[in-house]
């Protein structure tokens, strides 16, 4: 609803509001007669009478609705998206005092939630603000200099940390990177990318399944959950009992409509969704492949980097061993990389106590960790990635992995350099 308005065919109006009581009223008229807008728009009957009357008349450009009267403001809210043409900026009122519902609402799309008793330069202040997001220039038309950066973040066993480094990534290249960055958690039934963040998933992803027709612009706009101004995150917890019933189809409509309104996408790809569908490696940029120093891990990684080699053979790959204890690991780190034929790229440190410590903050594992040393290394890893969008394709990045058959990972693998990791354990 609050997306920069792209044209129409019916003339909007500056602004509307939908009031439920007489104080309320004539507080709001006042601000809107120096607005310069028109006081008649100042109308009785709370969000009911805005979704009749908007689903019959134009939305205008900025929206006052009352929540007061409503029992489920979230669903009420949804009701008037349906009617809400793109472009409209909705600030609600209501007498609800709870951090919960002001999220749900900006989730939903809504610009800002004020308190009653509302005052006179309180609102004058969020009307000002909604006017100059309208009037400021759309994102794409001053970053079209910015080539648009796809990173898929895979794990090679679960448990390895994938997820965290994919919200990770997507909150720097937001926050440091400053692109608007959109996070795609395409695990459909356990993901972990809004619960990251302290956000609820919201039924966006759920629904382009369900109804891969409807994805545009505007269900983009509607479906993410931001996180802040330049991270959004589609997200799910679809029910266990719900099958996942896709052709594939539906990934690349939610890739391209993200591609064509944000300037970064970070996907959290499953090894299942990757095998399931092996389109979602297309024309990427960068993959992440995250791994432990593990036997399992280098057989897997074997086995990945080959299907990258494959699917995606100009995008960069990145190996990135996540949790590394200083000592004490199944498998060292040289006999790790003589096992798969090549370099890891970069070793994040286990430290445990930043990792609960963002779990109980609600952030990214980048931003808690900021000025250690493992927030440098993520940091470092943005900054490779990144930089490797700006680069010509490299089909060098990935060596080339011996067929399994021919040679077990046992006879790869140091015999001696074993022994020692299973002794300092």
């Amino acid at each position: 609803m609050n997306a920069p308005f792209r044209g129409g065919q019916q003339t909007r109006e500056s602004f509307a509001a939908y009031l439920c009581d007489d104080d309320t009223v004539e507080q709001i008229k006042p601000v809107v007669n120096d607005m310069g807008w028109d006081v008649a728009k100042v109308h009785k009957g709370g969000l009911r009478n805005a979704v009749q009357s908007l689903s019959i008349t134009a939305s205008p450009s900025i929206l006052l609705v009352d929540l007061s009267e409503s029992s489920d403001p979230i669903n009420d809210i949804n009701g008037l998206a349906e009617v809400c043409e793109p472009g409209t900026v909705v600030i609600a009122i209501g007498q609800v005092n709870d951090v919960r519902l002001f999220r749900d609402l900006v989730s939903s799309g809504i610009h800002d939630y004020l308190l009653k008793p509302i005052f006179a330069e309180q609102v004058r202040d969020v009307f000002m603000n909604a006017q100059a997001m309208l009037n400021a220039p759309r994102m794409t038309e001053a970053v079209d200099h910015v080539r648009h950066t796809v990173t898929a973040v895979v794990g090679t066993r679960g448990g390895v940390g994938a997820s965290t480094i994919a919200t990770s990534l997507a909150w720097l290249f937001g926050q440091q990177g400053k692109r608007r960055t959109a996070l795609l958690d395409l695990d459909v039934h356990f993901g972990t990318g809004a619960l990251t963040l302290d956000l609820e998933p919201g039924r966006g992803l759920i629904d382009a399944i369900d109804n891969p027709s409807r994805i545009d612009g505007l269900f983009i706009e509607r479906a993410l959950v931001r996180a802040n101004d330049n991270l959004a995150i589609l997200s799910a917890e679809a029910p266990i009992n719900q099958p996942l019933m896709s052709d594939g189809g539906t990934f690349f409509h939610l890739r391209e409509e993200i591609k064509a309104a944000f300037e970064s996408t970070v996907i959290d790809l499953p090894r299942a969704m990757m095998i399931s569908y092996p389109h979602l490696l297309n024309d990427l940029n960068a993959v992440v492949l995250v791994t432990e120093l593990t036997l399992a891990g280098a057989r897997d990684a074997i086995r990945l980097l080959s299907a990258f080699k494959t699917a995606c053979p100009d995008a960069r790959v990145f190996l990135v061993a996540n949790k590394v204890a200083p000592t004490g690991t199944e498998v060292s780190r040289k006999d790790f990389e003589t096992s798969i034929e090549r370099e890891i790229d970069l070793v994040l440190p286990l430290d445990a106590k930043l990792a609960v410590k963002a779990a109980k903050l609600g952030q990214s594992l980048a931003e808690t960790t900021r000025g250690t040393r493992l927030g440098t290394s993520i940091g470092k890893l943005a900054t490779m990635i990144l930089s490797a969008g700006d680069e010509a394709p490299d089909g060098d990045n990935v060596a080339d992995a011996k067929d399994a058959k021919k040679q077990s990972l046992l006879s790869k693998l140091s015999v001696s350099g074993l022994m020692k990791g299973k002794a300092k354990g």
